[in-house]
């Protein structure tokens, strides 16, 4: 599946490298840049991933993690700083969520930060309570 909007490409489940997704995460989340995360275990376990291009560059990503049977969740959303606010991170969640409509899993799940709220509001998300235990 591929969608090409205003000059951005978006794909779901492209070969995509550590390097570029690190590049992407340090420039969003402000990670620093000689992290080295290896997120090719990540992609392997995930039922699909989509990404999003401007040229060849990696600008945007979403993971649709799942747990093999009914449920997915969205996880490490995230879009590059100088490409925010142009609706790109919902495009790339509302592809993930058609990848699992289409897989036929009955829920999509995502954790948010109380700021988000409307973006997930926006993408079909509906508030729920839910628990979190988190590792430093």
């Amino acid at each position: 599946m591929h969608t090409n909007i205003d000059n951005i490409f978006f794909s779901v489940n492209p070969a995509v490298s550590n390097d570029d997704l690190n590049a992407l995460f340090a420039s969003a989340w402000g990670w620093p840049q000689d992290l080295h995360n290896d997120f090719q275990p990540m992609l392997e376990r995930s039922i699909a991933y989509t990404c999003a291009y401007c040229s060849e560059r990696l600008i945007g990503f979403v993971n649709l993690a799942w747990d093999g049977g009914f449920h997915t969740f969205i996880s490490e959303a995230v879009v590059h700083q100088d490409f925010q606010r142009r609706g790109i991170g919902s495009q790339l969640v509302r592809q993930a969520i058609d990848v699992a409509r289409h897989k036929k899993v009955k829920w999509v799940h995502v954790d948010y930060e109380p700021h988000l709220q409307n973006f997930y509001q926006n993408c079909g998300f509906y508030p729920t309570s839910a628990g979190l235990i988190k590792f430093e």
